[in-house]
């Protein structure tokens, strides 16, 4: 895979017009695909995306993942102008809640590298979906905020729960309590940004490019304990993560590691 082409083979659309898939040598990038809205994401965006991000996790062949957005912007979060019919109510946001909830928890339990690569606004759902992903690349002119507290929303436990581990406690009282918008800088500042691009797209298609060529179930190991750690005391499963390491130990990937290591060549990992 050229380290200096975006993808752009091996097109893929699924069942929403609105989520598109492109993949090419292992690498996918899924992008949400209403740019005449600023890609504000419907409650049915949501649901399809938590099944497209739990389809990945049993495919062998995906190595990591880019999430973006089409035309000038990532998410300008939820579409509220569906809020009437379907989160009218306690128990329809609590409904909503739930499907938003298992969107990014499939982001974030997928035991493969997700890059957010961020242009424009990326404000409430959009952020959310930042947040689960492992890293955020932004452009310059990005802009970066959870209005919340402007619409009489509480932000979901998960999410808060990220954001804090992202920011700390001070910065993510800051961002609730406001609702202001941050620019890429000011967020990077936060720790909501992790690196500033001209190109946050290609940058980010060029790092998954380097975590691609190391050992799968290093990183599927390494995610599933970062995140468990990161989500308070308690969260991380140990038996789970007892299982992954010895998964590890025994594979033909560790086998490959270590002979390419003897034999001063790059290691050919396979994922088992």
């Amino acid at each position: 895979m050229s380290s200096v082409r975006p993808l752009g083979v091996g097109r893929e659309r699924i069942h929403l017009e609105e989520i598109e898939i492109k993949r090419r040598n292992g690498i996918a990038r899924v992008a949400l695909n209403r740019p005449s809205v600023r890609n504000a994401v419907t409650l049915a965006m949501w649901r399809e995306l938590a099944k497209v991000f739990s389809r990945f996790a049993a495919d062998r062949d995906l190595r990591a993942v880019v999430l973006t957005g089409e035309g000038k912007d990532f998410s300008v979060g939820a579409d509220i102008s569906e809020f009437d019919e379907i989160r009218n109510d306690k128990q329809q946001s609590a409904e909503y809640e739930v499907a938003v909830d298992a969107c990014s928890g499939a982001i974030a339990e997928l035991g493969k590298p997700v890059v957010a690569a961020i242009s424009g606004y990326c404000l409430g759902g959009g952020c959310h979906l930042a947040l689960a992903c492992d890293f955020r690349f932004a452009d310059r002119a990005a802009t970066v905020g959870i209005p919340a507290a402007k619409l009489s929303i509480v932000y979901g436990v998960r999410s808060v729960q990220r954001l804090a581990a992202l920011a700390g406690i001070a910065n993510a009282k800051r961002i609730l309590y406001s609702g202001d918008r941050y620019s890429a800088e000011q967020a990077k500042s936060m720790g909501l940004i992790d690196e500033i691009h001209d190109d946050a797209r290609l940058a980010a298609e060029q790092f998954v490019e380097r975590l691609a060529l190391n050992a799968p179930l290093s990183i599927a190991g390494a995610k599933f304990m970062l995140n468990g750690l990161s989500m308070g005391p308690g969260a991380l499963d140990l038996t789970t993560a007892q299982r992954l390491i010895d998964a590890a130990s025994d594979s033909e990937d560790f086998r490959e590691g270590r002979q390419a290591f003897a034999e001063k060549r790059p290691p050919r990992f396979r994922g088992k």
